[in-house]
């Protein structure tokens, strides 16, 4: 099981099997991985900034794109660019961030609920490995998709970083965590919601980087030699909520099983009501 080959630290279920462990890959190859990361980070993390969106049309930018087997529609390759802003911002809020939208939050594509498990347990893996989750334009959460393709491209870099000072152990743990992150969370969604994502998009921008992110995390699993790692979004329109389990106290006093208390005024005996202290976590 991949749990033990790997030393994970975290309980979680059946984890596929890896398969032999290959050389290490080049430096350059690490790098040249988180830059594509970091590319489809831009276009899930917020909406895109005329800045991104200047760097994706140039001509360079679109011959690497089309070598991908990306095929943009004149939408993205020939609007203005003060239009093509406003069409794919109003895109972005209605597949992501409207009501009846589906937005790219592994809680909710798992659970149909935010910040449940999975969002717990990224933030305490984010301070596990010394990082940081910095403020955007926008508030995001942890497990969101976004964040979590910028934090293995951050992996990706250490990666690089301990090949070139000849770190094989420091690299073989960094590698560890990174296939460590696919099983446990972007392997277990970004595939089937990639797909949703694809077939819902009205501006071919989202459906062709959503059929790029899809072929991507295909290639990244096999490139990490992962096997039998499930799609658990499977591409669902509509995801049933799971049900919350609560953690309380039970020696916690209940309204109207408090002991009586005089009343300030009468002397007579009054019942105190104490409210239910908030609850400080919610745990699947």
């Amino acid at each position: 099981m991949l749990i033990a080959t790997l030393a994970f630290e975290e309980p979680g279920a059946d984890a596929p099997a890896v398969a032999d462990v290959a050389p290490p890959p080049r430096p350059e190859e690490c790098h040249a991985r988180a830059t594509l990361y970091r590319l489809l980070a831009g276009v899930f993390v917020e909406e895109a900034s005329p800045q991104f969106l200047a760097a994706l049309r140039e001509a360079d930018s679109l011959r690497a794109l089309a070598a991908a087997g990306l095929r943009f529609d004149d939408d993205f390759l020939q609007a203005d660019a003060l239009a093509l802003g406003d069409a794919l911002a109003c895109e972005y809020a209605t597949l992501f961030a409207s009501c009846g939208s589906f937005p790219p939050v592994e809680s909710v594509r798992l659970t149909g609920r935010f910040k449940q498990e999975p969002h717990f347990q990224i933030a305490r893996l984010y301070q596990r490995m010394g990082f940081e989750q910095v403020q955007g334009r926008f508030a995001v959460f942890p497990d969101q998709l976004g964040v979590e393709l910028m934090f293995a491209a951050e992996l990706l870099e250490r990666c690089a970083a301990a090949l070139e000072r000849d770190d094989r152990a420091g690299f073989v743990q960094i590698d560890k965590e990174l296939r460590r992150f696919w099983t446990l969370h972007l392997g277990r969604w970004v595939r089937g919601y990639a797909e949703l994502v694809s077939r819902a998009a009205g501006h071919s921008f989202y459906r062709e980087m959503a059929r790029f992110l899809r072929g991507f995390a295909q290639e990244e699993i096999e490139a990490m030699g992962l096997v039998r790692l499930d799609d658990l979004d499977r591409g669902r329109l509509e995801v049933p909520k799971a049900e919350i389990k609560l953690e309380f106290d039970p020696d916690e006093p209940v309204c109207g099983e408090c002991p009586p208390q005089r009343a300030e005024h009468g002397g007579e005996q009054a019942a105190r009501v104490i409210p239910i202290a908030p609850l400080r976590d919610l745990k699947l």
